[in-house]
């Protein structure tokens, strides 16, 4: 088996990055542990060995189908910074949806028998997203509705304001057993005594919020900090591995390694990478 190329990013940290190449043939649990595998997640889950991750976390393109225009806001007319990138762009629900099942279908393959599976997205997709994982035979668990306290502006006035979004919460099938689960912080974090399903945590922002050259979001759906937190304090132990196929800019893997758990992440576009390479150095000198 060849064995994948490893890339020293800086003095103080261990090796972080490994590019994948089709003459890597497959993965070793130590190869992939704490590593971005940049490429083509398809192509890696394929190699990662089976049943070998106890959490996955996939918040995968919301496919909102906007109009190919700007959208200007009615009274001061300034362009609405929406989702506008290739990623989120398909041509129909049905190659959406062939994305999503494929994807879903290679994960499923690496999770252990206790793992479990968090999949979040917005009204746009989520429906779908549900449908597809029972499909597949995934055990729905619970969903977990995100409140923004500082939603995007409604800026149009013609409908609610969005201000949610919605985790699916699932097991490998439904013969699944032992999954983990901190009955204790889910109290602390829900609504009410019982640990409500519900968490109020802000939108990303502040300094947080990775930033392109020049200033402006590095990507547009990057999640808070305090969200991950919570998937990975509720839902596994320390020591446990985290997997996040379509990582972004990569916080679930850096939330990972701030509450000693290992993670693996796959990412194909070079910006969002060198925002992680960014984020995990901005870490140490913390």
């Amino acid at each position: 088996m060849k064995k994948a190329k490893q890339s020293l990013l800086y003095d103080d940290a261990p090796d972080l990055l490994l590019g994948d190449s089709d003459d890597i043939q497959a993965y070793s649990a130590t190869e992939m542990k704490n590593r971005i595998i940049v490429g083509d997640t398809f192509k890696i889950l394929r190699k990662l060995p089976e049943e070998s991750v106890d959490l996955v976390f996939i918040d995968p393109p919301y496919f909102l189908q906007l109009p190919k225009k700007k959208l200007r806001r009615w009274k001061v007319k300034t362009v609405v910074e929406a989702v506008s990138d290739e990623w989120d762009k398909f041509s129909s629900f049905e190659e959406y949806d062939d994305f999503c099942t494929r994807l879903l279908t290679e994960v499923g393959r690496v999770m252990k028998p206790t793992a479990t599976i968090w999949v979040i997205a917005t009204y746009h997709s989520i429906f779908r997203l549900g449908r597809i994982m029972q499909d597949l035979g995934f055990w729905i668990l619970n969903d977990v509705i995100w409140v923004k306290n500082n939603p995007m502006p409604n800026w149009l006035g013609v409908r609610f304001t969005n201000a949610t979004e919605t985790l699916i919460w699932a097991s490998r099938d439904k013969k699944a057993r032992k999954h983990t689960f901190d009955r204790k912080l889910a109290k602390e974090f829900g609504v009410g005594k019982v640990g409500a399903n519900v968490w109020n945590i802000p939108i990303c922002t502040g300094r947080e919020r990775l930033k392109r050259a020049g200033g402006g979001k590095l990507h547009s759906t990057q999640k808070p900090e305090e969200l991950l937190r919570r998937v990975i304090l509720t839902t596994t132990k320390e020591g446990d591995l985290v997997l996040d196929p379509v990582a972004g800019t990569g916080t679930t893997g850096y939330v990972a390694s701030t509450l000693k758990r290992d993670f693996v992440m796959m990412e194909i576009n070079p910006k969002y990478v060198a925002g992680i390479e960014e984020r995990f150095r901005r870490g140490l000198r913390k």
